[in-house]
């Protein structure tokens, strides 16, 4: 039986870094390292872009995040919290923290997962039945994080 080979952190968040700075995708979500931050030797604090899907309440909209991803990431999970204001299931509306239980991507986590596939995952969640439909504040307006 085969073993799986761990990359270490450092080596695979340079490489997120890169496909960041690149823009590998298709432009829909974006992250890079959160330049607000004085310490990114360690590449904790990253920053994400959402653009909001088509045919919801989502459409036209570009919504700011926060990840960050501790010692043990990518074995566990990053925490997220938006800085755009957004009506979602998942998300508390006072802080805009990603409740990891309650969205798929977080919950069912994998080490292979990148920041692109959480972006993406989050995308997802907000084009779900659930959540495209659901009133939104102003657009623009921001949480106080």
């Amino acid at each position: 039986m085969a073993e799986e080979t761990v990359v270490p952190r450092s080596f695979r968040l340079l490489e997120e870094l890169e496909k960041g700075e690149k823009g590998v995708g298709d432009g829909l979500c974006s992250y890079g390292l959160d330049d607000k931050v004085d310490d990114i030797v360690e590449m904790e604090h990253w920053v994400g872009t959402i653009f909001g899907p088509g045919h919801s309440v989502h459409e036209n909209r570009i919504y700011s995040l926060k990840i960050y991803c501790g010692k043990n990431y990518p074995q566990m999970r990053p925490e997220v919290r938006f800085s755009t204001r957004i009506v979602m299931n998942g998300v508390d509306p006072q802080t805009g923290v990603v409740n990891p239980e309650a969205i798929a991507v977080l919950r069912d986590w994998k080490p292979s997962y990148t920041l692109m596939t959480l972006l993406k995952g989050l995308r997802s969640e907000m084009a779900s039945h659930q959540n495209k439909k659901l009133p939104q504040p102003a657009e623009g307006s921001m949480f106080d994080n």
